[in-house]
């Protein structure tokens, strides 16, 4: 039954960076959906507190968690050059705000372990992965706890692994979703690529190979993109970019009027901002900063500053303004009336 999963067959994507507030996982539970926090830069204390906030409050929710990259914790020479050299290139951008930038970071595992721990000592209904697997002692301990185990994949090489890693649901990412790609195996190692040309195609493929209840995600806006995935074998279709513009949404106004205004005209895979591959909308710092190398998130901590400053500054040609291929349809609004449009696809007809 489609949505028997999550009681729902749309999901709210975790946002990190302030986008999937406790506030905006509640609106969306109230309206019918299910929202996931985003553990992603958090500590696990302020993880924590977003947990309580949401339980008192009598919502369901699950809890989203990045998996540190360990060979980008520990690079090898050659890799740590470019990353110095990166931070040069980003010398005029600091210099235009009048920050500093900090010297490399190598060491920042997101808290990883605390955050396991804290979730084994504190199981939440589902608990979802993106940027990778969990070891198999992790998950075995996860799903013992009572935990749903959630793995974001975008291909089929990827969907097998996690299947085999004991994931329960498997959240299939098309490369038209807004923000960061959930790749975990390298470009070129799958026969992935360049991959099922819809987010729909793209499910019945990983279908094909997996018997496991699937979420869709990746450009998808409206009802009819729900309906789309939900007739391809999708059990639920998860959304991050539609509700970027929601009343609820902790994203900054400079972001939402970006996906709101005519300045921006395309999106575009970029390692600008973080040294991860995430689509956002073009702006200057996209474009000077294309040679951008892997490295996260080493990236993410240069250049905090500078998109700090540019926020500050009401600047949105230095900020990462993720978004979704689907941009353009982002209504402003609330969750409630964003979502009342989305579940008329599930409606009985």
């Amino acid at each position: 039954m489609t949505g028997a999963i999550f009681g729902t067959p749309i999901i709210a994507a975790p946002m990190a960076g302030g986008t999937s507030t406790p506030g905006f996982v509640q609106a969306v539970d109230r309206a019918g959906g299910l929202g996931f926090l985003a553990a992603g830069y958090k500590t696990v204390e302020s993880m924590q507190t977003d947990m309580r906030e949401v339980r008192s409050a009598g919502a369901r929710f699950g809890m989203n968690l990045f998996v540190p990259d360990r060979s980008q914790l520990d690079p090898p020479p050659l890799v740590r050059q470019q990353l110095e050299d990166y931070r040069r290139s980003l010398e005029a951008d600091a210099r235009q705000y009048g920050v500093v930038l900090p010297g490399l970071r190598l060491d920042d595992d997101d808290e990883w372990q605390g955050k396991i721990d804290a979730l084994l000592a504190d199981p939440v209904e589902f608990v979802s992965f993106t940027f990778g697997l969990p070891g198999q002692a992790e998950v075995n301990a996860i799903k013992r706890a009572g935990s749903t185990v959630v793995a974001t994949v975008t291909g089929t090489a990827e969907a097998v692994l996690a299947a085999d890693r004991g994931a329960d649901v498997l959240v299939v990412q098309h490369g038209s979703a807004g923000g960061h790609s959930a790749a975990f195996l390298p470009a070129g190692s799958t026969s992935d690529s360049p991959g099922p040309a819809t987010t729909a195609e793209l499910l019945a493929a990983v279908r094909a190979v997996v018997g496991l209840p699937l979420v869709a995600a990746g450009g998808i806006m409206d009802s009819a993109g729900v309906a789309a995935v939900l007739a391809a074998g999708g059990t639920a279709a998860q959304l991050g970019t539609a509700f970027l513009r929601s009343d609820e949404s902790g994203a900054r106004q400079l972001h939402k009027d970006a996906l709101a205004g005519q300045g921006f005209t395309e999106t575009r895979m970029t390692r600008a901002f973080t040294g991860r591959q995430a689509r956002a909308l073009v702006n200057s710092f996209v474009r000077d900063h294309e040679d951008a190398p892997e490295g996260y998130p080493a990236i993410h901590h240069l250049t905090a500053p500078i998109r700090a400053a540019a926020a500050a500054a009401g600047d949105p040609e230095k900020l990462n303004l993720w978004a979704g291929t689907g941009w353009r349809q982002a209504a402003a609004g609330t969750v409630a009336a964003i979502m009342d449009g989305l579940l008329a696809a599930a409606a009985p007809s």
